[in-house]
């Protein structure tokens, strides 16, 4: 697919490919602090929900399989304990999703956006 549009103001026409960066670059970054803290970052937000909504949801399941009576527990009309609890896990789900759109646009993306932006720039 070819266009006829006319190059931005500035620019020669032709994109300048920089040189793709080598394995000892991509190493070299892997081993630096700012890359270290990227990772720390991350860990230390998705780790811990990790485990808290796996034991959410085992919990839930644990519950639906030795208190039926619990769950059988009717709250209002034909809505019981169980069905608040399973919508409940998809609350968290989206819930969930949401925090860490939010850690990630705040805290990961713009570390990640000056790591990339020094490999490519062969800083």
């Amino acid at each position: 697919m070819t266009t006829e549009a006319a190059p931005p103001p500035g620019s020669t026409g032709t994109p300048q490919a920089s040189p793709a960066p080598t394995a000892e670059e991509f190493a070299a970054v892997q081993q630096s602090a700012e890359f270290a803290e990227l990772r720390r970052s991350y860990r230390s937000f998705a780790f811990p929900l990790t485990v808290a909504f796996i034991a959410w949801y085992l919990l839930y399941v644990l519950l639906s399989s030795y208190a039926g009576g619990f769950m059988g527990t009717k709250l209002f009309g034909n809505i019981n304990v169980a069905f608040v609890l399973g919508l409940a896990q998809f609350a968290t789900t989206f819930l969930i999703a949401w925090l860490y759109s939010r850690h990630a646009a705040a805290k990961l993306d713009p570390k990640a956006s000056a790591i990339k932006a020094r490999m490519e720039g062969g800083k």
